[in-house]
């Protein structure tokens, strides 16, 4: 995987830190962790140039990269219709489709990318990106909701009984944040055991650990989906 994690530029290496997320007040009181933004940008770009790339001269009989992304494509209809149903499928695709894919290379981004001068973190091991992630999830719910039922999209919060109204709020709370939490420890903690690999062992220890981690990413780039859908699945309960 290249050179070890030691490299890190001498202004970001402290005796504490293992990960530079180069935090930049570009205002006062409002601090960007730039390595975030710039390898955001560059999940958006990756996964802006698939798509592209595989529908840019589509085949009958597929094959390479058409034939990876019709894989994950008709594998994500496929839970998008048990979970939602036809109709639900038709209407969230796109979403789930972009959601997956920016979640899924975002993941792998840490650990498939050489180690040069420094880790080069993937944006999903930065909780803001978690938080956000989750946060458009949770927002997304009540636009789909009310688009669809209008104001009757709020009565599952009194149902089966108004005394279920605090169990329900409490839940619309909680379910963002253990999604984002589940994603950015299950990934910080990927990145930071990989540093520490590269540390003791910088060869072939830890390529036994990127090709397991690519695996967690994928893993929990599908439980976010699933969690995602779920959240879903009330808005198209009726549609079944």
């Amino acid at each position: 995987m290249g050179n070890t994690a030691a490299e890190f530029p001498q202004e970001a290496a402290t005796a504490s830190e293992l990960i530079a997320y180069y935090p930049t007040e570009i205002a006062p009181g409002i601090v960007i962790n730039m390595q975030t933004m710039y390898m955001t940008w560059l999940t958006m770009a990756i996964v802006f140039l698939l798509f592209f790339l595989a529908a840019r001269n589509p085949k009958m009989i597929p094959s390479g990269l058409q034939n990876v992304m019709e894989f994950f494509m008709d594998f994500l209809n496929g839970l998008m219709e048990s979970v939602l149903g036809i109709h639900g499928r038709k209407y969230m695709a796109s979403f789930v489709i972009t959601l997956f894919m920016f979640i899924l290379i975002s993941n792998e981004l840490g650990v498939v990318i050489p180690q040069i001068g420094g880790h080069w973190t993937s944006p999903t091991n930065d909780i803001n990106t978690c938080v956000g992630l989750s946060l458009t999830v949770a927002l997304g719910v009540y636009v789909v909701g009310v688009a669809r039922r209008g104001l009757g999209h709020f009565k599952h919060f009194i149902s089966p009984s108004p005394a279920f109204l605090p169990l329900h709020l409490l839940e619309e709370l909680t379910k963002p944040l253990t999604m984002a939490l589940r994603l950015f420890g299950n990934i910080l903690a990927g990145e930071i055991l990989l540093i520490v690999l590269y540390k003791l062992s910088p060869w072939i220890i830890p390529e036994f650990w990127v090709m397991f981690s690519i695996i967690i990413g994928f893993l929990q780039a599908f439980i976010f989906t699933m969690l995602a859908l779920t959240s879903y699945a009330i808005v198209f309960a009726h549609d079944h």
